[in-house]
């Protein structure tokens, strides 16, 4: 492969000798700008950039993280809207090591989506500037300038030179419109994940009230639901009864109707029947959603997913205008359509599992390959009976919740999308999802694999805001401002675990469990993000001292834990009041609106049991109403309190309370 790349190479780069002086940044116009922080790596843990190529530090190289995936992997760099450049000169400097047996290639994608390559870099000088051929390397200049460049790529086995510069012709991108964000209701961020069993009694048919009614505490459920309940034998269907566990779904589902509970179906896991294909040391039910062998880049690799997915839309949705002959469920089942039920269906887990190696990890290109026939049979080429929109065109699709909170992932999906489905008529990018989702857990390591993971931490100590922000700044940016979702964080009881909920002075770590999570949804109203469920509804493993073992928001015994509570309080008082404002950082204030009432949330953001006096301004208020979450009860503690010519002093608390001059809006 080395040789036919450098090969090729050679029919592009010119003979004629240029000098290998270090260039003067200052006064050459001929300099194409690059912004280092557009480069994305189609590779995970994501956790570096290529940064240090472009900052005019020669002595520097780009670490792109420990511990991925892939050993050989591309870096993408889109050109943005109105955008140009014409390369006619390529510079590397060559500062240390060498890697002739795994060259970096630099690739142009043209406007025909026609990959080539325009220059190698093996670093075999040292402490100089390398032009495009390394058999050549004094040649800075290409035999012809390349124009109409889509994308550049950098191939890389992790071997860089301290800094790339591209020489030609520029012309800048138009400016992008100013993001303005949306905000959803507070209502929408007390989710929870759970499974069947969290809902059905001894016999799997029935609802079990003591268990329905600790769910009554939240007002979205993400079911974690494995292939194998709905398509046990490969071609059947099961949902009511399931054949593996002969759960209930529509009892469930038609359930949460009722009681306006808002359900994501988590469509996880591959049944034995299709993880039976795969080597036996290789087997695994997070693997990839395909047969062994298939090309992961292929959305027909995916139908057998594609066709469950229909299945399920056509039994769940809104559409009642279903051809029956489609419809094939098991014996012992009804065939059921347009049950009207749910709304949003979630495209696999964490589909970014690098921990479990490449048969278990899809890159962005990759994942929206598998997105394409899930959503709609890769735009209707993969036959009838495939995809949920062509179950129920209304049904929103949800992206695999990401592991690692990588907005690089989601441009990757886009950018596939841009070659292989094209745009609508409206000029937007024909994306096979409805909303973007990734998963986020506050803790010291704060997603530096560099660092040991000890606790977690209160939200705003945490890159909580920062990371919402950047996902919803690329929405903005790359995705005409698709919404964002976080469908999994959350904080262990377990002392000894990693990502616990500390005890703070005298709170338990229940009660701080509590304040850190309720922080979280109010934190991610202010951010703009629109619809959070949280890990998860019961403990995972009771008294262990791992991750994630010890999430639950109820105890065992079904009761509420000071979370369930305060999540069902503040959605009873406030659920249908939207962030409006942030008027001060430390403590944090923030007003929301309803129906032109406002409300006033007030927390100290710290985790230390610190602190604060702020003076609020109820304008001609005569009265402030404080609410107060309080554990064990089903109602917050109410308070009333004058203020002066509308002004209220309050002692801030690590505890979020709210503000109201009424008693109801």
């Amino acid at each position: 492969m080395r040789i036919s790349v450098i090969t090729s190479l050679l029919i592009l780069f010119c003979l004629s000798g240029c000098s290998q002086d270090e260039p003067n940044h200052a006064h050459d116009p001929r300099l194409i700008p690059i912004d280092a922080r557009r480069w994305y790596l189609l590779n995970a843990p994501a956790t570096g950039n290529l940064d240090q190529l472009f900052n005019g530090k020669l002595q520097e190289t780009p670490n792109t993280g420990w511990g991925k995936v892939l050993s050989n992997y591309d870096t993408y760099y889109p050109l943005l809207d109105g955008e140009q450049m014409t390369i006619d000169s390529i510079k590397m400097f060559d500062w240390e090591g060498s890697n002739e047996d795994h060259p970096m290639t630099i690739y142009a994608v043209l406007n025909n989506w026609q990959r080539i390559p325009i220059a190698v870099f093996t670093g075999t000088r040292y402490n100089g500037w390398d032009g495009p051929d390394p058999k050549n390397p004094d040649i800075f200049a290409l035999k012809r300038p390349v124009s109409n460049i889509r994308y550049l790529v950098i191939n890389s086995w992790d071997a860089f030179p301290g800094e790339i510069e591209f020489y030609g012709a520029y012309t800048p991108p138009k400016q992008a419109a100013p993001l303005v964000k949306t905000y959803a209701p507070l209502r929408n961020f007390f989710g929870v994940n759970a499974f069947e069993w969290d809902f059905l009694g001894q016999n799997s048919m029935a609802l079990d009230p003591v268990k329905t009614a600790a769910i009554k505490n939240f007002t979205g459920i993400r079911h974690y639901m494995d292939w194998d309940k709905l398509e046990a034998k490969e071609g059947t269907y099961t949902f009511a009864p399931t054949t593996n566990g002969t759960w209930n779904y529509d009892t469930i589902y038609q359930w949460c109707k009722t009681n306006d509970i808002e359900v994501l179906a988590c469509l996880k896991t591959i049944p034995p029947w299709m993880a039976g294909t795969y080597p036996k040391d290789q087997q695994d039910n997070e693997d990839i959603p395909m047969r062994y062998g298939k090309d992961p880049n292929d959305p027909a690799s995916y139908i057998e997913q594609a066709r469950v997915a229909f299945q399920f839309a056509a039994r769940y949705g809104d559409n009642k205008n279903i051809d029956r002959s489609l419809i094939k469920v098991g014996n012992w089942d009804q065939a059921c359509v347009g049950l009207g039920c749910v709304h949003y269906i979630e495209c696999d887990n964490e589909r970014d599992k690098w921990w479990k190696g490449t048969k278990a990890y899809q890159n962005g290109r990759q994942y929206a390959a598998n997105l394409s026939a899930f959503y709609d049979g890769n735009k209707n080429k993969m036959g009838t009976g495939v995809g949920v929109k062509n179950a129920d065109p209304s049904m929103k699709v949800v992206m695999a919740g990401l592991a690692e909170p990588d907005p690089g992932y989601v441009r990757g999906m886009i950018d596939w999308c841009k070659e292989f489905r094209g745009y609508k008529p409206d000029g937007t990018v024909d994306m096979p999802w409805d909303v973007i989702n990734y998963h986020f857990y506050s803790n010291d390591m704060d997603y530096d694999y560099t660092r040991k993971q000890t606790t977690g931490i209160a939200p705003e100590m945490s890159k909580a805001y920062i990371m919402a922000d950047s996902f919803i700044e690329m929405a903005h940016l790359y995705a005409h401002d698709m919404p964002v979702w976080i469908t999994e964080a959350g904080y262990d009881i377990n002392q000894k675990s990693p990502q616990k909920a500390m005890a703070i002075k005298d709170k338990t770590p229940l009660q701080t469990q509590a304040d850190w999570l309720l922080r979280t949804s109010l934190l991610y109203a202010r951010a703009g993000i629109q619809r959070v469920f949280y890990y998860e509804l019961m403990d995972d493993r009771p008294n262990s001292e791992d991750r994630f073992g010890t999430s639950g928001l109820i105890n065992p015994d079904r009761s509420n834990r000071p979370v369930a509570d305060y999540f069902a309080q503040t959605n009873k008082l406030f659920g249908s009041y939207v962030f409006d404002t942030a008027i001060n950082k430390d403590p944090i204030v923030d007003r929301y609106n309803y129906k032109g009432a406002a409300m006033y949330m007030i927390v100290a953001p710290t985790q230390e049991g610190k602190t604060s006096v702020y003076k609020l301004n109820l304008g001609k208020a005569d009265t402030a109403f404080i609410w107060q979450p309080k554990a064990g009860s089903a109602h917050m503690e109410l308070i009333k309190k004058p203020t002066a010519n509308g002004v209220m002093e309050i002692t801030a608390t690590e505890t979020p309370v709210f503000v109201t001059s009424a008693l109801s809006p």
